[in-house]
């Protein structure tokens, strides 16, 4: 059974391209929202084993979306992304409830398999 995986970004042209990157590497992506109303709305519909979710959105920030849908039950693992770098953030995502930070440019499957572990098939 594939890692299931919730995009959430306010940019299109990332989530699609996130999309492609990571059902390429045997993730199942199940849902995208662009804002943080759509995210929390479709996280708890569609349970996603993981959420990879932008620092900044429209109507909140990744952070304190991260504290919300980690704290639900069940809850999936979050990784926050940003254009910025890991040092920056690392350490705060994590005192949000995220497993940790990756910078978009650094996004992979093997980076996100560094915070969760693959249930690829």
């Amino acid at each position: 059974m594939a890692t299931t995986v919730l995009i959430v970004d306010d940019h299109s042209d990332f989530r699609a391209r996130a999309r492609r990157l990571l059902e390429a590497e045997g993730y199942e992506v199940v849902g995208e929202a662009a804002d943080g109303a759509a995210a929390r709305e479709a996280s708890g519909r569609l349970e996603p084993d993981l959420v990879l979710l932008d620092l900044q959105l429209p109507d909140m920030t990744g952070f304190a979306l991260a504290a919300e849908i980690t704290a639900a039950d069940p809850a999936p693992a979050v990784v926050i992304t940003s254009t910025r770098d890991a040092a920056d953030f690392g350490d705060l995502a994590r005192r949000h409830g995220a497993l940790g930070f990756i910078s978009k440019a650094e996004l992979s499957a093997e980076a996100l398999d560094s915070f969760v572990p693959p249930r690829r098939a």
